[in-house]
């Protein structure tokens, strides 16, 4: 009992010191040497930072400020301080779009422990005091847009998490990080220009479990001495340009979980040495030049859950010892030699759950031993030379969680089996193209109601497009083409709901495997690596379908791609087209089309690929908005006139329908009306500007969010007078045009897609000086757009996910022709940094945010606010 009391007295007393220590923290004063450092620090900065008050003498207290914790000068040891004043210890202002440069001054913070300016558009060189804090221990700078290389001289002594990846460093590695760094456990250095070899140096950093150095331009070897980082966890090399041999010494590191070599120059045989590593679950060694076999070590590894080894020369029979295999869930040995028949033991490996093994040697069938895969989910052999699909089918109808099977040239001439007993309860994603399949589409398939994804195109099927295809709820991507289907288009394809609203959401996302979908006669593809990248098509093209294109397909507001040329199809282009305001492909060439080109498809502002080549249409081409960036070859083999290259039109169709169907009007009328629109539209415009003069007036501001101090119309003008650019950094992107914008896109081309969100797609883009850019096109119904643009911005600006590009630009494109450019009515983000984009599925950053987060609790000083 006399114990009990006694723990209970420990606990009370610790309370009532806690308390005290908290009490003494609230009435904290900032020392006067961090205030004038941050003052300093905020004079490098281009916009104040909300909530900081440096110039008001009133408010003089630093600790109050966001992003800053004091903690008690006694608390802290230092008996000299006179006052009992607060220290800096936290320095926290991640993703604050802060926009300027580092000070020398910075370093005055002596009391350091934590510094956190990650995620904002800080840049030029980092400063030398930056290296020297005695009491450091949390180093986060990620995602800024610092440039120079890391200073010789590093003394910091308390450092355990320092991360100054995705930014624009180059020079060496500093490997001598660890001289007077010997507690560091975190070490990134990913996504910058480093260069050179790695050198010896690092090695000494005895207490590093984490070292990113993945995405910059290192070459040779791995140096032998970072074998010796007996804790060493995680190590990322992917993406640089290491070349020889992967060295045996890999096998020292006994605690190593994530090994990513993926995208160098590796070559020879991988070394048989995985025993050693017993704690390995990740293992990214694609896109290398290994050959030889998988080593018997790593195809008994029980720890191993990944195993990517795409994109090699590897050979040989594929011999995965599956009762070793306990934990394996994801494997890629995609694009290798592997040879023979398919591995019937793979179902043994009771937790795998995705398997690629596309483009691979192998012959025979699908083993009967797949019907007892339970907990497959992914399944590609994509140009396996495999046979027998009615074998294939009734077998992997009987793994009842497949959702994602790719068949892709396979099988080749057999006929599609119209069982009506096969049945894929879950099936999401369907891609057997490429494979001349015969046959008609057969009625098992309308029974895998949860297809979102279904690729038959280039093949031989034949028959009529069945109408049930419209009863698939999450269906948002089909592509037909390239067959022989008759008949007209099913008109329950208007009715698709994924394809009116979008509701469709992805539950669990595949893995990172690359699908490739074969478009045109070259075989040149497009490959996305997730189910949800893809945009939503409708391609019906090159098959002999006849009747006419239903004006019902307007109502597909959330449709990207429309493809179907190459048939048999007449009647009119219904103007209602013009309600598909997502599009961004419509290919209606080489058809029986009559009768005019809509106007109402001046409209569609996101068009950036057009044709209605070769048909029987005529009358003026409509001009303005997008049509003016389509090619002549979008309109040759009519009767059309007026621009790309047509002769010109007769008096009676220069103006456009619209207009010609008020030419009958009394001209009078016409011309009291044009003074009167002109009278009222002066003084409205007289109106307007009176009251932003004296709203600007009354505020005394501008929204930094939407244009920084300074910039006037001469500025915006430089754009094009249908662009506004919202720049972060103006400087970097002021000869940005429109023009530039499309050519860099190659026209918003399908091939720069990578990527696609639920309001747009992302496009790869090259400047013409050789910059290259993501730029997100937002799409979706003009009344949502300014929500959407707003949203956009908002969430990518302070999107503080590793593995997110950050957000450096944002442009608003209006489409309301020359009624002006409104701002906050805009459909394009620029995301910048030719380096910043999704590293691999096993960044180093991954576990970063907990070991952090556990740093931070672990490590918390008493009295701290």
């Amino acid at each position: 009992m006399a114990v009990q009391d006694l723990w209970v007295l420990f606990l009370v007393l610790g309370f009532l010191m806690l308390r005290a220590q908290v009490l003494q923290s609230q009435n904290l004063t900032c020392s006067q040497n961090d205030l004038k450092a941050l003052q300093d620090f905020m004079r490098g900065l281009k916009l104040p930072i909300q909530g900081w008050n440096a110039t008001n003498s009133s408010s003089p207290d630093c600790c109050t400020w966001l992003g800053i914790t004091c903690t008690p000068s006694s608390s802290l040891g230092l008996v000299n301080d006179s006052v009992d004043s607060g220290r800096v210890t936290k320095l926290e202002l991640p993703n604050q779009r802060l926009n300027g440069e580092l000070v020398e001054s910075i370093g005055s913070l002596d009391q350091l422990r934590t510094l956190n300016l990650s995620h904002n558009f800080l840049k030029n060189s980092l400063p030398f005091s930056l290296f020297h804090f005695p009491k450091l221990e949390v180093l986060d700078l990620n995602s800024n847009d610092f440039s120079g290389s890391i200073p010789q001289s590093i003394n910091l002594p308390s450092i355990i998490f320092l991360d100054i990846s995705s930014n624009y460093l180059n020079g060496s590695l500093p490997t001598h990080i660890c001289q007077n760094s010997s507690g560091i456990q975190a070490l990134g250095l990913a996504v910058n220009y480093f260069s050179g070899t790695l050198s010896p140096g690092l090695g000494s950093c005895t207490t590093l479990e984490h070292l990113c150095l993945g995405m910059n331009d290192l070459t040779g070897g791995i140096s032998e001495d970072i074998f010796q980082l007996q804790k060493l966890k995680l190590l990322g090399l992917q993406d640089n340009k290491l070349s020889g041999n992967l060295s045996a010494g890999i096998s020292k590191l006994r605690s190593l979980e994530r090994l990513d070599i993926s995208s160098n120059g590796f070559s020879g045989t991988i070394p048989d040495v995985f025993h050693s590593l017993s704690k390995l679950k990740f293992f990214l060694g694609h896109s290398n030049d290994f050959v030889g076999t998988i080593p018997h070590s790593l195809a008994n590894s029980p720890s191993l859950n990944l195993l990517n080894l795409r994109n090699n020369s590897l050979g040989g029979i594929i011999n995965l010892n599956c009762s070793a295999l306990t934990n394996l869930s994801s494997l890629d040995l995609a694009t290798n030699n592997f040879s023979g028949p398919v591995p019937a033991t793979l179902p043994s490996c009771k937790n795998l759950k995705n398997i690629n093994l596309a483009r691979n040697k192998f012959t025979g069938q699908i083993p009967e031993s797949f019907q007892g895969f339970q907990g497959l989910s992914f399944l590609s052999f994509s140009n396996c030379s495999i046979s027998n699909l009615s074998s294939a089918l009734q077998i992997l109808q009987q793994c009842k969680n497949l959702t994602t099977l790719v068949l892709t040239l396979n099988f080749h001439g057999e006929a599609l089996p119209d069982n009506p007993a096969l049945y894929f309860e879950n099936l999401k994603v369907l891609v057997m193209a490429n494979c001349k399949l015969t046959g008609s589409l057969p009625q098992w398939l309308a029974g895998s109601s949860k297809l979102q994804l279904v690729d038959l195109s280039w093949n031989r099927l034949t028959g009529p497009i069945p109408s049930w295809f419209g009863g698939f709820v999450n269906l948002f991507y089909l592509d037909l083409s390239n067959n022989s289907f008759t008949g007209e288009i099913p008109k329950s394809l208007t009715e698709l709901p994924s394809l009116i609203n979008r509701t469709i959401s992805i539950e669990d996302p595949s893995p990172d495997f690359p699908f490739f979908l074969s478009r045109n006669q070259s075989g040149r593809g497009l490959q996305y690596n997730q189910v949800w990248s893809f945009p939503s098509t409708l391609a019906l093209s090159d098959n002999l379908l006849t009747g006419r294109i239903w004006p019902e397909f307007g109502n597909l507001k959330k449709l990207h791609v429309f493809e179907l040329s190459y048939n048999r199809l007449s009647g009119p282009i219904p103007s209602e087209l013009s309600g598909m305001t997502s599009l961004e492909t419509l290919y209606l060439s080489h058809n029986n089309l009559s009768g005019t080109i809509p106007w109402s498809l001046v409209n569609l502002s996101f068009l950036s690929k057009f044709s209605v080549a070769y048909n029987q249409l005529h009358g003026k081409i409509p001009t303005g908005s997008q049509f003016m960036t389509f090619p002549n070859s979008s309109f040759e083999g009519n009767h059309l006139c007026g621009d790309h290259g047509a002769p010109p039109c007769p008096k009676s169709d220069q103006v456009s329908p619209e207009a010609s169907g008020k030419s009958g009007r009394n001209k009078v009328v016409v011309i009291v009306g044009m003074v009167v629109g002109i009278f009222f539209g002066t003084a409205f415009l007289l109106t307007l500007m009176i009251m932003i003069v004296l709203r600007a007036n009354s505020r005394g501001e501008v929204d930094p969010e939407w244009v920084d101090a300074g910039t006037d119309d001469k500025e915006l003008e430089e754009f094009g007078s249908g662009l506004v650019v919202l720049l972060q950094n103006k400087e970097c992107y002021k000869d940005l045009s429109l023009e530039n914008l499309l050519k860099s896109t190659n026209n918003f081309d399908q091939a720069n897609i990578i990527g696609c969100g639920g309001f747009g797609l992302v496009y790869r883009a090259t400047l013409p000086d050789g910059r290259k850019l993501a730029i997100k096109r937002l799409s979706g119904d003009c009344g949502q757009m300014d929500r959407e643009f707003h949203a956009e911005v908002e969430a990518l600006s302070r999107a503080q996910h590793p593995n997110l590009v950050h957000l450096q630009e944002f442009a608003a494109l209006w489409d309301g022709g020359e009624e002006g450019i409104q701002p906050g009515q805009g459909k394009t983000a620029i995301l910048h940094h030719p380096r910043r984009t999704l590293i691999s599925q096993f960044s180093c950053k991954e576990d970063w945010s907990i070991h952090l987060k556990r740093f931070g609790e672990l490590h918390q000083l008493p009295g701290e606010r």
